[in-house]
């Protein structure tokens, strides 16, 4: 790559306009497996394809389902050509399948115990900085119930059948594994119960699976945080369906909205979504911005912004762009219960406070919560005594402090370099495209 491509200059200044959101990739995950477990063919329609979608489509290749991209935004799977898709695909049934996952965390933990469901011996291939990333106590779990799970630098080894029985994880850990659950067990032949102990976070994330589930037509029983599923279901999806947007890709044209005058309008998104990240508006209409909606769009626009407090435990995602909104507040904003960034991309908790403190902004990195004071951000201030510096912001390699890092050149006086831009692709293959389309004003 050309040295000029990995650093992405991002001109001071508000920005104003209109975007159309690309397709949720934790909505695009779960319908993918289960457009695959049904009959096909299902064809999804998905905007936006992003590097992440793209592991989970590859994953399910490598396991011989058939899988066509047609188009930008069209998939096409079917379960009925599994067995001839083998050799289109270079696999060979009677070896290990190698299912290349990327650095996708939620491709890993749906896939595994759908690889134990089906019986099948696979290698998963990861890359980033997902081999560091623990699985503990999933794989245990697994393990439990008859597979055979390990782990040899960047390649991950599974096989054994996965047994049907009572499984138990607790719920502060990765809503992910609770999910990849859900979708696997009703393959099994026996009847299954899956109990959640402790305090729940991101459950928004689990009833997205659950109705991803009632989609394919799959009964799921629940009583608190027990799931009771009946083992020899059938997957029966729509032959068409429209995966929705994606609120935590709109999180960072939202928020950009609220650092503008003219503000920034977003559309295909849903208001009725299950999405946790629709929470972003609650959070920026908590910090004051103007927020107003449309029969198929919401416009977000800058109104004086003051310090809150936020509990991140169900919105970990959001932490990076809010901290930006934070920082261009007055006065101290808190969020709190963020332990679990540390195990994201990157260490987000270290990388945010990297980001905004090499734009010149207040912010303290404790152990499980940032402090940041804001600089009173006025977008009319004509002497930008009310700005962040500006500078370069090392990505991390991580998409949303690189997306972050772009949306905090609004409260700067000088322009921001983001290293390693192309990151952005692992959920919003069209960022810079969509973001560069926004007018800018000084």
């Amino acid at each position: 790559m050309d040295a000029e491509l990995e650093k992405k200059r991002v001109a001071a200044g508000q920005r104003t306009g209109t975007v159309c959101i690309p397709a949720s990739k934790s909505r695009a995950h779960r319908l993918l497996i289960m457009a695959a477990l049904s009959g096909g063919p299902v064809e999804l329609r998905c905007p936006g394809i992003s590097n992440d979608i793209q592991a989970t489509m590859d994953c399910l290749r490598g396991l011989g389902y058939a899988v066509t991209q047609l188009g930008d935004d069209t998939i096409v799977v079917c379960r009925e050509c599994r067995d001839g898709a083998d050799a289109a695909n270079g696999q060979d049934a009677a070896t290990d399948r190698i299912l290349p996952c990327r650095d996708s965390g939620s491709t890993l933990r749906f896939m595994m115990p759908l690889a134990g469901a089906l019986g099948t011996d696979v290698v998963f291939q990861m890359e980033g900085r997902l081999p560091e990333r623990p699985l503990a106590p999933f794989d245990d779990e697994l393990r439990a119930h008859g597979m055979s799970i390990r782990r040899e630098g960047s390649r991950l080894y599974c096989s054994g059948k996965l047994e049907s029985g009572r499984y138990t994880l607790p719920g502060n850990v990765s809503s992910q594994y609770i999910s990849g659950l859900l979708m696997s067990l009703p393959m099994l032949s026996g009847d299954s119960e899956l109990i959640i102990t402790g305090e729940v976070e991101s459950r928004d994330y689990i009833n997205m699976t659950l109705d991803a589930l009632r989609t394919a037509g799959i009964a799921v029983e629940s009583d608190e945080d027990t799931y009771r599923i009946g083992g020899g279901q059938s997957f029966n999806m729509p032959q068409k369906i429209m995966v929705e947007g994606d609120w935590s890709s709109a999180a960072f044209f939202l928020s950009l909205g609220a650092l503008s005058e003219k503000g920034v309008t977003v559309k295909g998104v849903d208001r009725d979504s299950l999405q946790g990240d629709k929470a972003i508006l609650d959070v920026l209409k908590g910090f004051g911005a103007h927020v107003s909606f449309n029969i198929d769009s919401i416009t977000v626009s800058h109104a004086p912004l003051s310090g809150q407090d936020i509990d991140a435990s169900g919105i970990p995602d959001l932490v990076p762009v809010i901290s930006v909104v934070a920082a261009a507040a007055d006065g101290t904003t808190t969020i709190t219960g963020a332990a679990r960034l540390r195990l994201k991309e990157s260490d987000r908790l270290k990388t945010t406070t990297a980001m905004l403190k090499a734009l010149g902004a207040d912010i303290t990195e404790l152990e499980d919560s940032l402090i940041i004071t804001g600089c009173g951000y006025k977008p009319a201030d004509k002497d930008r005594g009310s700005l962040l510096s500006g500078g370069c912001v090392d990505s991390a390699r991580d998409h949303r402090i690189a997306m972050s890092a772009a949306v905090a050149a609004s409260i700067c006086r000088g322009d921001v370099f983001v290293t390693g831009p192309e990151c952005v692709k692992k959920s919003y293959a069209l960022f810079w495209e969509d973001f560069e389309g926004m007018a800018l004003s000084r």
